[in-house]
């Protein structure tokens, strides 16, 4: 059972997570400071780095935690072919709720950093990609498939696309329509996959 101090150094921890994740979107990693995450979460800045060690160890714990929010927003492994066809419905429909998260306009700014040699975030930013293909791949592994098209490049594709429609609006969302995008995505999607057997 939790003390009441490792309850609050946890609840310390989120509220420190939680404004760096939303200043890294804001202003990017190099322009926030400790300063400035302590002013936004409430908390001291000499806290920070007794929880974090570093600001690149806060970045990464902030990354962590979007993977984990990614993951817990994603259906569970389907049963059948037709429970797959579901749930590969459910990773396109649900795409605009999932990349709606704060983490979204996140990962739209920090993708340069993360491309830059030596990033200290590339592995991590892209596991967050790895964890969305593969929980789309696995799904279009239990799917008839056209001929030469495999599971694991159709994954590539329409996470792909999912992120593509998403940093378009968040750029435009008066000139972009996700939602509509997003079932035209939809529509592609089952014009070449179909339950297996049938």
């Amino acid at each position: 059972m939790a003390t009441r101090r490792e309850h609050t150094s946890h609840e310390s921890s989120e509220r420190i997570l939680s404004a760096a994740a939303e200043l890294f979107a804001e202003k990017g990693y190099r322009q926030t400071t400790f300063a400035a995450v302590a002013e936004r979460s409430g908390i001291s800045r000499g806290s920070i780095p007794w929880h974090f060690g570093s600001k690149e160890g806060l970045l990464l714990a902030v990354l962590e935690r979007s993977v984990q929010l990614i993951s817990a927003g994603l259906a569970e492994e389907p049963a059948d072919a037709e429970g797959a066809q579901a749930g590969l419905d459910r990773i396109v429909e649900g795409a605009h709720a999932l990349w709606a998260l704060p983490t979204t306009k996140l990962f739209a700014t920090l993708l340069v950093e993360a491309l830059e040699p030596d990033s200290p975030i590339h592995g991590r930013y892209a596991e967050i990609h790895h964890t969305l293909r593969d929980h789309c791949r696995r799904r279009l592994e239990r799917l008839e498939l056209p001929p030469g098209i495999s599971a694991e490049a159709l994954s590539a594709a329409i996470i792909g696309a999912g992120i593509g429609i998403h940093q378009q609006w968040l750029l435009a969302p008066d000139r972009v329509d996700a939602e509509r995008a997003l079932a035209a995505l939809r529509a592609m999607v089952a014009a070449v996959v179909t339950p297996a057997g049938t």
